[in-house]
């Protein structure tokens, strides 16, 4: 009997005499609370047979769950399969594993235990699910294994012409793939737990950099701004656990600004009680991609953000448009209405620093000012390695 740990959200399924497996995921179409909570429970002690709980479709009609531990994966059968397939019906994923039929089952299983690709007889869609639970399980094993970075993009302060800060991004150089774009494994992050520990990686990433660049001597501690997901702004102890990291490093909190998209403004009183949070402890918040989305105007006032960085649309053009100049005029009029600091994004030419510049944008960001690098290099492009 194998020891392990039934995490939330992670994907456990192991073959059965008959042929039931369940695909336990957290992802809005299965939940699962075990003995009445939400949280992990450990599997060492139990043994077939033993019942843990419940697990329930999203129109709350519970199955009871069986939990087995072998070799070195987890098991939830459900009766006969019911459940199965009246999942199956709606989900290419679950029909991958739990449509009764054994050879796709072997094949996602082999995936996840490192093996060969998925059989190519799959179907498209169920093809793709396995490929995407291969991928949620390397991710797994690469923030576990160290094999994710943070990198770091530079923030020009404007007025002054230096560098008052940067955006702290994930990166993630796969062994087979090379480097992955963000926005496929943080959305797919997203929609399993895994947000919540990678977010805490880079906090923890975020607050060992500025450790470092203070030993490094530099003269001004630049802040560094990190993404917030719409998950991690829910986790109740966000803001205490960041401030006791801070004062553990003996950091200020306006060391860190925490950014978070226009998405997470439509739930707007949970939002309203974080960024109240925020203030009261000394740590700035920025609006990620305004303009983009979907956020009420008079939140975005109520909310009294730190910053607003402008999306790189409206950054397009605007040397030769005169109409795409009054529009971007126009944004960073109502950015500096919510007494906010502008930030433009994707700068790349010296005429679109210009007019930014003449137009009263605080910061840019964009290759124009400097790539994403490793802290290292961050450090000497400053002087400071």
């Amino acid at each position: 009997m194998a020891r392990r740990q039934l995490q939330a959200g992670e994907v456990l399924f192991q073959e059965h005499d008959a042929g039931d497996v369940a695909y336990l995921v957290e992802r809005g179409r299965i939940r699962v609370s075990l003995r009445g909570t939400d949280s992990a429970v450990t599997l060492a002690d139990l043994g077939p047979g033993d019942l843990v709980g419940e697990m329930a479709l999203i129109d709350n009609a519970p199955r009871t769950a069986t939990a087995v531990a072998l070799e070195d994966t987890a098991l939830l059968v459900i009766d006969r399969g019911h459940l199965a397939e009246r999942i199956a019906q709606t989900d290419p994923i679950v029909r991958a594993l739990l449509g009764g039929q054994i050879k796709r089952y072997r094949a996602a299983l082999a995936t996840l235990q490192g093996g060969a690709a998925p059989d190519q007889s799959l179907g498209t869609d169920d093809a793709a699910a396995v490929a995407k639970i291969r991928l949620e399980s390397q991710l797994r094993e690469a923030l576990d294994g160290g094999r994710l970075q943070m990198h770091l993009q530079p923030l020009l302060d404007i007025p002054t012409g230096k560098i008052a800060g940067y955006e702290a991004l994930i990166r993630w150089d796969h062994p087979e793939r090379g480097p992955i774009s963000p926005l496929e494994f943080i959305t797919l992050a997203e929609e399993t737990s895994l947000i919540v520990p990678v977010g805490q990686f880079m906090l923890q990433e975020a607050i060992s950099a500025l450790v470092t660049m203070r030993s490094r001597g530099m003269a001004q501690l630049p802040f560094l701004s990190i993404n917030v997901s719409a998950r991690q702004l829910r986790e109740a102890d966000l803001i205490q656990s960041l401030l006791e990291r801070l004062g553990d490093a003996a950091l200020p909190a306006s060391a860190v600004k925490l950014e978070i998209t226009e998405s997470q403004v439509l739930d707007y009183p949970h939002t309203a009680e974080v960024l109240d949070a925020c203030r009261a402890a000394g740590i700035r918040v920025a609006l990620d991609d305004f303009g983009t989305g979907f956020s009420n105007l008079s939140h975005l006032s109520a909310l009294a953000f730190d910053t607003v960085k402008i999306d790189q649309a409206f950054l397009r053009g605007v040397e030769g448009s005169s109409r795409a100049a009054m529009m971007l005029d126009a944004i960073v009029g109502l950015v500096r209405a919510t007494g906010a600091d502008a930030l433009a994004e994707g700068v790349e030419t010296p005429e679109q620093l210009q007019t930014l510049r003449r137009l009263g944008v605080r910061y840019a960001q964009g290759y124009l000012i400097g790539k994403p690098e490793p802290l290292a290099r961050a450090l000497q492009a400053q002087g400071a390695a």
